[in-house]
């Protein structure tokens, strides 16, 4: 089982993953039927303020990615997601779902290197990758 993501907008590469949306704004146009969703950790997202100020630019990246990793380990609703990840990762791929148009530059793929990180001492790496 693997952690991976996924842009919300493009054609689901994945059904058969935990598809978790982390943004926390839902993204236009898509309908929640259509998204698939297992879930939606809307409070794993950035704040308001630290999207604004990163607004996409990705010479900003570096920092964004410091701040977010810093919301992170303060977020109260961590413990519960790792955990729910953890448990997911047992029997199938976990799809972290964004929207943001870069597909290089977003807080899916900061969250994704941070729960690698995070759950190495609760999941078997064969379980996290690939």
């Amino acid at each position: 089982m693997a952690i991976k993501c996924e842009r919300i907008y493009t054609k689901p590469a994945d059904l058969k993953g935990y598809r978790v949306l982390v943004d926390r704004l839902w993204p236009r146009g898509i309908s929640k039927v259509n998204a698939q969703l297992a879930s939606w950790e809307k409070e794993m997202g950035p704040t308001t303020e630290l999207r604004k100020w990163f607004n996409h630019e990705p010479e900003k990246f570096p920092e964004f990615k410091k701040r977010y990793v810093t919301e992170l380990e303060a977020n109260e609703a961590l413990p519960a997601f790792l955990d729910l990840v953890a448990e997911q990762l047992n029997d199938q791929d976990v799809i972290l779902l964004y929207g943001a148009k870069d597909e290089e530059h977003n807080q899916a793929i900061i969250l994704k290197e941070f729960l690698l990180k995070h759950l190495a001492d609760q999941v078997p790496a064969e379980r996290l990758t690939d």
